[in-house]
Parts: structure tokens; sequence; C-alpha cells
């Protein structure tokens, strides 16, 4: 078997043939599946004869034609991983491939394999070549025709991508289907499933009036708990035509749930396949962050029919292109359907938990790496095989999906909604039907939008977590408040220097009573700008940090503030604050209500790193007041979203107190962070259960339990 070998992005040539048309016919057996392929070829230089190199895996080659003549052994050359054309014609060609595979031994579950009776594929990200010999890169995008034969009683549903075109029975009771899919893409996500199998139907009517056919597939006993998967399927649709313009673009879509499919889900054009985990549910024994997280990958895997099918990614490096904007379209869908401000508590506490550890430990990469051995290790680890081998597994897609999310956030954080829907609409315009790049998304935002990003794109080529750092002050006489800020991107083994990121700040100043004051103008960077306009007051503004050290003077402030940093937005660094006393009035008063739960999270972390030292000296446990009060003014404001009530008060996890602790001790953490949850929280809940709903204090104690699950 030959070795590994390392990719680099660097080293990406542009493909010497490209594929027009596909025409795929499969024989599927019990034993063995033919598999013939007629693809129309043409070369990217016009009369170039160069050999075509074809993937290939575990296949068994039977015949080769090109323009309708069989290859003879001289004309191509057979190794194990590839079948190269040696001599093509000069112009356009058709090429035509029969090959044996035997998916009932294919054990890998990469291609077309056999589990439970049914013929299922995984593609993606190098699973076609396992199907028959082909270009097996995302930048070689065609359209497909599906033809697909097999016994009618053992199989009776055979489905593949794009609109069903025919069907019908043919002799010794075998029958056939044939699918055409009429948008180009890459082999990745090609898709086929045969077998036993039962359908939910419903219909869609989109924005233009189509009626587009809605099918979810699963064994038979499984279609009861294919109701909420349903539901989701719908509003996901719904959505993406509202926020984003988008409207579905074929006749049928079709979802598959099986037991045995190795990732959680998969984005294949109009046949999403996915892991049975994560698409049924019944109110007997699914929770709500069962519904939450169906609502949510229902979404993502269909919001990638336009981020990811569409318009693709040309090379895998450029992972984070589709993933990262598409996990940030499935975050917006999910806050819009639910709680926007539980959604992103729930999504930065992954990100501090899981993704800031990684990026600050020796498994950091890049958004977009520089090079790779195995591509699953970045792309298989946001799915179910994260559960399955375990938490270290999924450090690389972090970056990639989670972190390349964020990234997504700040281009909408600085362009607002407007000018980020101009952005993709752009995005859109130039490439649909392309493979692309980061570079290309980054020029879409900034040129609909004539914005200037300075050193953005150094978020996708430097790895690692910036730490912010920022102090404050107030001149009285000159009605003037002052924010300094400083930044530092650790160093690391294949990146000794780092440069300064671009970070956005969004920033709201409050009054002593709280309250959200307006801004004028601030001055920075040897120029004065107004922030609010004459008939328009502004309360907000975004701080542009892209330097090492920056300064920002605000006018026109009447007294001392608080300010307010990041309104609903955690930044992709660590903010560094010297601030505690704002922190606690944060807490008890900030208008935004993420912020409100930042500063307790801040503030619990600091409390408890602190108490740690007089609870290993037997010091008695007295959580600061301040704190407690804080706690307490969550719940008993009625005004706040209801969520917050339950996550207002979980603090910080051990993982981040271990993570700012010189030895980290787990039993310590896990007791200390215990009882100092009881200590704050039991009387702040047994406050707010008497108020709002007369119970005894005896049963906070279980609900604290419920509110942390």
């Amino acid at each position: 078997m030959d070795a590994p070998k390392e990719i680099f992005l660097k080293d990406y040539k542009l493909p010497d043939y490209y594929f027009d048309s596909v025409d795929l016919t499969f024989l599927l057996g019990d034993e063995k599946t033919i598999v013939s392929s007629k693809i129309t070829v043409f070369p990217r230089v016009e009369g170039s004869s160069s050999p075509l190199v074809l993937d290939g895996a575990d296949l068994k080659l039977l015949s080769v034609k090109v323009n309708g003549e069989e290859l003879k052994n001289g004309d191509y050359h057979l190794e194990s991983r590839h079948l190269t054309i040696l001599s093509p014609p000069s112009g356009k060609f058709t090429l035509e491939i029969v090959t044996e595979i035997y998916p009932q031994k294919n054990t890998s579950l990469e291609g077309l394999y056999k589990s439970s009776g049914n013929f299922c594929t995984q593609c993606e990200a190098e699973g076609f070549r396992k199907i028959t010999y082909y270009q097996d890169r995302p930048d070689i995008m065609a359209k497909y025709t599906v033809r697909i034969e097999a016994d009618k009683s053992l199989y009776p549903v055979l489905l593949s991508n794009g609109n069903l075109l025919e069907q019908g029975d043919l002799e010794g009771g075998k029958h056939y289907v044939l699918w055409e899919d009429p948008f180009k893409k890459p082999c990745y996500l090609f898709a086929l499933v045969a077998g036993q199998l039962e359908s939910r139907d419903d219909m869609f009517v989109t924005r233009s009036g189509r009626n587009v056919s809605l099918r979810i597939w699963t064994p038979a006993q499984d279609v009861p708990k294919t109701a909420h998967a349903m539901y989701s399927l719908k509003a996901a649709m719904k959505w993406d035509e509202d926020v984003f313009g988008l409207e579905y673009d074929l006749d049928l879509f079709n979802i598959v749930a099986v037991p045995d499919f190795n990732m959680g889900a998969t984005e294949n054009k109009s046949l999403n396949i996915f892991n049975s985990k994560r698409v049924l549910a019944s109110p007997e024994t699914a929770s709500d962050a069962d519904y939450a997280a169906i609502l949510g990958v229902i979404g993502h895997e269909y919001f990638h029919n336009w981020t990811g099918n569409r318009v693709t990614c040309r090379d895998w490096f450029q992972l984070s292109l589709k993933e990262g904007l598409t996990v940030f379209r499935d975050q917006e869908f999910s806050s819009d359907m639910g709680s926007r401000t539980v959604k992103r508590i729930s999504d930065v506490s992954k990100l501090r938990i899981s993704q800031f550890p990684q990026d600050a430990g020796p498994m950091a990469h890049p958004v977009r790496p520089h090079s790779y051995i195995k591509f699953s290790s970045f792309h298989e680890a946001s799915y179910l095989i994260v559960h399955l081998l375990g938490f270290l597994s999924c450090f690389s897609s972090l970056q990639v999906y989670e972190k390349g999310a964020e990234v997504v956030r700040m281009y909408k954080t600085l362009l607002g909604s407007q000018g980020f829907r101009k952005g993709m609409d752009l995005y859109f315009k130039r490439h649909d039907g392309q493979a692309v790049t980061c570079e290309d998304f980054f020029a879409a935002m900034r040129d609909a939008n004539d914005a200037d990003f300075a050193n953005f794109l150094q978020w996708y080529s430097q790895a690692g977590t910036p730490l912010v750092k920022v102090t404050s002050s107030y001149d009285a006489e000159a009605h003037t408040f002052t924010l300094k800020f400083s930044q530092e991107v650790p160093p690391m083994p294949e990146q000794p220097v780092k440069e300064p990121m671009f970070i956005p700040v969004v920033l709201g100043l409050l009054d002593t009573s709280g309250k959200d004051m307006p801004l004028s103008s601030v001055y920075h960077d040897g120029a004065l700008k107004s922030i609010a306009s004459e008939s328009q007051p502004a309360y907000s503004t975004i701080l542009r940090v892209t330097k090492k050290e920056e300064e920002f003077v605000f006018s026109d402030i009447l007294e001392r503030p608080v300010p307010s940093l990041s309104w609903g937005l955690a930044l992709q660094s660590v903010l560094n604050r010297s601030l505690d006393g704002d922190l606690f009035f944060l807490l008890a008063h900030d208008s935004d209500e993420f912020n409100r739960w930042e500063a307790g999270q801040v503030l619990a972390r600091k409390l408890m790193l602190s108490l740690v030292a007089d609870f290993q000296l037997g010091k008695p446990l007295v959580p600061n007041p301040k704190f407690v009060q804080g706690l307490s003014s969550i719940l008993s404001d009625s005004n706040l979203d209801k969520g917050i009530y339950c996550k207002g008060n979980n603090t910080t996890s051990e993982v981040e107190i271990m993570d700012m602790m010189e030895v980290a001790d787990p039993d310590l953490c896990s007791c200390f962070v215990r009882s100092f949850i009881e200590a704050t929280c039991i009387r702040t809940e047994s406050e707010f259960l008497r108020r709002q709903y007369g119970r005894s204090p005896r049963f906070t104690l279980f609900v604290l339990n419920v509110s942390t699950s």
C-alpha cells in the first residue's frame, strides 16, 4: 500500500481536462454490481492531448472506450489508485468505462456499500473513486444522468440525484429508474440509495409558485418518527427564501435516514442522506435538545443546496467556504426559529469549551489549512464519527466548521444584514455553477458593499486565538471617553510570527442607571467619524481593531459610562478586561442579553479561579455578593428571553477553569464548580421560584439540575 502523501494548498493546479456530462448505469446485484459510465470530456487548453489521469480504488476494470473504440493495454496504464489514458484525442471526446464493484464487501462505507439489506453511497470527500474511475476532485463539475436496475422485490425503492424522468419494469422481476440532475455538481455530491424503505410525503410551494414534492425515506417502523424532520425541512425552505431569496431548484427533494450511515449527514444534491439519529424523534423519548438538533441539521444540509452545491469549493482546502458559511446559516435559522440569545450562548459555549483550547494547542491550524495528509481529519469529525471516536477527533473540524462560521459572522457584523445579503447575492450571481475559493467569497462581500476589509484574510491563513486587552479612561472636562485596545496572536511552531488580525468589536455605552447612551462621534486613526445621523440616534457602533494597538475616543459623553463590548457577538478572540466593577454592572443592567450572560461568564471564571486557592486552604466558600445580586437580577427580570433564566445560571465549565490553572486538577474543578453553583444559584433560583411560582426552596436543586443538563 502506498504511503500517505502530504498535500499542500500552494501546489494546487487546474485540471488538464473538464467533464461536461456523465451518464451512469448501475446493475445492482447481491454478488457484484456493474457500473457503466459515459463521460463527455474536453481539455482545459484547446488542442492539448496530455494524459488523462483518473482516480480509482477497489475497482475491477472491465473495459475502456474512447469515442466508441475499445482501448488496448498499451493505450492506458492501470495502477492500484489510478487509470491513465495515455494519448486522448486533442479535442472534445467521449470516454466510456465499465467497472465491477462489490458493495457487500465494502466495509469502509465509502463509495457504494450494502448494509442492512440496502444499497447506499457516501462519496464525500473522496468516495466516488470507489464506484468508477473518475477525476475525484471538487472542481470537476458535470451534469449527471443515472439509470439504476435492480430486483424489484428486494429493492423496490431506487433513488438518485435530481428529478425522476422514467421508471418501469424489466424482465426477470427487475425494474429500473432514470434520474436526471440538470445542475452541474462535483462527484462528491453524487448519491444512490436502493432498498426496502417507506416515506413520509409532503409538498412545499415555492415563492414562485412551483410545487416541490418532499419525501423522507426510512425503514417502515421509523416513519412515524419523521414528523419533526418534515416540519424542519419545510421551515428551512421557507426561511431560505425569506432571508436570502434562495428558492429550491428541482421538483423533488428526498431525505433518506438509515441507521448505518457512517456520517451524521451529507448534502448530496436533492438526496440528503442522514444517520437515523439525526432525523428521528418522538415525544416519548426525545428531549428539547434532540428536537433542536434535528431542526439545525436538517436546515444545515438543505442550505447546502446553494452554499456548497450550486456554488462549491475549488479544492478541499476551501472546505470552510461551504461548511463555515452553512454552519453560520443553520445557526441563524435556528436562532430565528427559537431563541436567538439562547442559541448564541450555546454556540459560544461550544467554541470556548472545545474550539478555543484546540486553537491554543498543538492541533491548531488555520480555518483554511496549509496542508493535509488525510482529508477526512478535517471533515468527518463534524458528523457522527465525533461521537464514535471521541473528543480529540473533532478538533480539526472545529476550526473549519465552527471557527469558519464565526469568520462569516464577522462579515455580517461589519456589513449589517442588508450589506451581508448584498454580498451573498453578488456571490451567487458571480459563481453559480462554479467551484471557488475563500477569496472569491471575500471579494463578493467587499465589492457588493464597496468595503475596506484591510487584513481580514488573515483569518483564513493564521492559526490561534488572538488575545485582546482593553482599558478605558474618562475625561470629565472634555466629555470624552477613551478605549485602548491591544492584540496579540500567540506564536506557534509553524507560524512563529503572527500579524495583527481584523477584529470587529460591537460597542454600546451604559449610563449610571443602566440605560443605553446615545453615541455621536468617535476619533480614531487621525479622523473624526460621525456615528449618529441628524434624524436617527445611535446606541451602538462597530470598532475595527486591525492593528497591534489602537485607540478610540468618543466625544459628547456627559458622564463616565460603562462600556458594553461585542453586543451579541462572541469574538474569535479572548477579551481580557481589567474592568471587573463594570462587569458586575453589566451583569445586572446590560440591555443586550448575550452580553449580560457574557459578563456573568467572565466574572464567574475570575471569581472561581480566585476562590480555588482559598478552597484548597480549607477556607469557607463565600460567593461575591455582587455576583449573586447580578444573577438574581436576571431571574427577576420579566423582560428577558425566558431561556436566559436557565442560561444565566449556567456558570463556566470545568474545562475553562482548568485551562486557566497553572496545574489542572479535574477532580477539584468538578467539585468546586458544583459547590460554586450551589452556593450562588440556590438562593437566586429559590428567590425566583418563590416569586414566580410560590414554590418551596426544596424544589430548587431539582430545577437547577434540569436547567444545567
